[in-house]
């Protein structure tokens, strides 16, 4: 029998306690070498960043992405008639949410502005076609801003949001099918 354990995600910095390691983030969606045990976890240099104009630039257009999409899903969450679209969008809004916290702590900022409002559709497919333009969309800029980024912490998010993201886009793709 495994003991219980507290991993902390490298990613988000928020931490879990499992009886084995997680293959994800369950807040950030990382993937499981982004998560360390509590014990060997060093949160120094994650949050206070200096970076160049490009990397906040990168971050800041980020947070925007983050909180645009999180709406979205919330919306569509509250909106869509099917059950398993209820439950798929309310888990990407709060998943979208904890990117949009991450780029918030990066940026050093208390607060974020989550007052405006974004549309969305009351049939699931066309939820779905949204939220595909809108994955396709953050995975493009997040490669660039990966490939663009000068400090490693940055490029060490952009690429871990990447993979995230990247899941999402399949999760609605399977769905459209």
């Amino acid at each position: 029998m495994s003991q219980l354990q507290v991993w902390v995600c490298e990613i988000c910095g928020e931490a879990y306690i499992s009886d084995g390691k997680p293959s994800r983030c369950p807040f950030c969606g990382a993937y499981e070498e982004k998560l360390t045990p509590s014990k060997e976890y060093d949160d120094s240099g994650k949050w206070d960043l200096e970076m160049n104009e490009t990397d906040k630039a990168n971050v800041e257009h980020a947070l925007q992405i983050e909180i645009s999409n999180e709406l979205f899903y919330k919306c569509a969450s509250k909106t869509v008639k099917e059950l398993d679209g209820q439950k798929l969008f309310k888990i990407l809004s709060k998943v979208e949410g904890e990117h949009a916290s991450v780029w918030k702590k990066i940026l050093g900022l208390d607060k974020i502005d989550k007052s405006k409002k974004e549309e969305c559709f009351v049939e699931y497919t066309k939820d779905l076609e949204d939220a595909h333009r809108r994955e396709t969309r953050a995975i493009k800029t997040y490669k660039e801003a990966a490939a663009a980024a000068e400090h490693p912490r940055v490029k060490e998010v952009f690429e871990a949001f990447v993979k995230v993201e990247t899941d999402h886009l399949n999760l609605s793709d399977e769905r459209l099918a």
